[in-house]
């Protein structure tokens, strides 16, 4: 590193220098608040060593001076004069540590190491923020739709508030995204964003993602872990697909939403934390919870501010400008710079009705720029299901009988789901009947 040390005292100049050249860093010297600012002008610095009392000169005025000159640069304050109130008021305005005098050369090799680990994790994370925007299009919250301007407007005027949020809609709607955004606008911005999805665990693991757990709480529970909540713990936890949430853990969120108070699993001890929370769900929580899968008041405790955002069929007005951006962000990734849409490609756009939403519209338009031969995307360029479309009028509205339409659902369904058991959950029916009506159309084979 390229270091420089601030001391009106010349042997302390001299031997911290000399402390670390032997260590392999670069060193600048500077007597007093003049010369210092001189140097951190002239030269690309990595770190300030900082006396805190200059002959005449107050050490915490040269602080200033160098966090507004530049505020990423790393400030270690030295003080023979050290109380806590006074490296507190340093740390305050802008230091990132201190060391009391007399100091031997191990403290600040140490020092220096716990500034290079925080450095090196800091550019992971500017890597992966970056390799984040590399496969992701920028985030765009305009519409065209009134109702999802409202549901922008709700989110960004609730964002400052500490009022938990329950964001209401299909799958692929962009409540994730949406959730992001607000804890990005929130007073709780500079803390950790933290993702739990409901479904994708059982009970017991999702007890333990959230809670944490103490070694031998359960079989596997070789360690000990201290869960998504205490990661959370000043920031924002954000639980997706709460809907799936097991009733036996709905009461334990209860008590950290209204106490926040819990306990890890396999053990005693009361712990604290303070987050706040958002969910989501595609699901009818308040038909939920007449059906008694979901806990009334833990709804009730969520439901502070909800927001619906509606399946990409019901915003029209959003469709082409959304398939544009996607457009644009994909043919410059993929170096197709003078790639467009077809003008039947765009009526086709319209005319789907996107049971994916924003997900699957994504999915399409990257798919279309690798397939496309030339620089129009056309029909051909586009999935299956288009084709489908065009070869069959079921569709709601349209001349056909309920069996045919049913028959229809049915079958798009059956295509998109995982399992049966989440097609028969989204088609509101048990296992049984959707096995009795995939007979009698025929559908086994699906």
């Amino acid at each position: 590193m390229h270091i420089l040390i601030v001391d009106d005292e010349r042997n302390i100049l001299r031997t911290t220098s000399l402390a670390l050249n032997g260590m392999g860093h670069k060193t600048e010297v500077a007597e007093n608040g003049r010369q210092a600012m001189r140097a951190v002008r002239g030269h690309k610095l990595d770190a300030v060593f900082l006396d805190l009392r200059l002959g005449h000169e107050n050490g915490l005025d040269v602080l200033d001076q160098i966090v507004a000159e530049d505020e990423g640069l790393p400030v270690i304050v030295f003080t023979a004069y050290s109380t806590i109130e006074s490296a507190v008021d340093a740390m305050r305005r802008g230091a990132y540590d201190y060391i009391s005098k007399p100091f031997i050369p191990e403290q600040i090799r140490q020092m220096l190491q716990k500034l290079e680990n925080n450095r090196r994790l800091q550019n992971k994370v500017t890597a992966l923020e970056s390799q984040l925007a590399e496969d992701n299009p920028a985030i765009d919250l305009t519409s065209n739709e009134e109702s999802m301007r409202k549901a922008y407007d709700i989110s960004f005027r609730a964002a400052s508030s500490e009022a938990s949020i329950l964001l209401l809609g299909p799958s692929g709607t962009g409540k994730s995204v949406l959730a992001r955004n607000i804890h990005s606008r929130s007073q709780r911005k500079e803390q950790p964003f933290v993702t739990i999805n409901c479904p994708s665990l059982s009970k017991e693991l999702l007890e333990s993602e959230l809670f944490g757990h103490v070694k031998g709480a359960f079989t596997g529970a070789t360690g000990e872990t201290w869960g998504k909540v205490t990661a959370a713990d000043g920031g924002t936890l954000f639980l997706d697909e709460i809907g799936e949430m097991p009733l036996e853990i709905q009461p334990k969120l209860l008590r950290l939403l209204q106490d926040r108070e819990y306990e890890r699993v396999g053990e005693t001890k009361t712990r604290t934390a303070d987050i706040r929370l958002i969910a989501a769900t595609n699901r009818d929580l308040a038909q939920c919870v007449r059906e008694g899968t979901f806990r009334e008041d833990l709804y009730y405790r969520l439901n502070v501010i909800s927001i619906d955002l509606p399946a990409l069929n019901h915003r029209p007005g959003d469709i082409l400008p959304l398939a544009e951006k996607y457009l644009d962000f994909f043919r410059q990734r993929m170096g197709k710079p003078d790639t467009r849409f077809a003008e039947e490609t765009r009526k086709a756009f319209i005319d789907y009705e996107w049971p994916g939403n924003l997900r699957e519209l994504r999915n399409v338009i990257e798919r279309s720029v690798i397939l496309a031969a030339g620089e129009e995307i056309t029909l051909d360029d586009l999935p299956e299901d288009f084709h489908e479309r065009e070869e069959s009028a079921i569709r709601p509205g349209y001349e056909v009988t309920l069996d045919e339409l049913e028959q229809e659902h049915i079958r798009r369904i059956l295509a998109k789901a995982d399992s049966l058991e989440e097609a028969a959950r989204i088609l509101g029916i048990d296992t049984a009947t959707l096995y009795r009506k995939r007979k009698r159309m025929g559908l086994l084979s699906k």
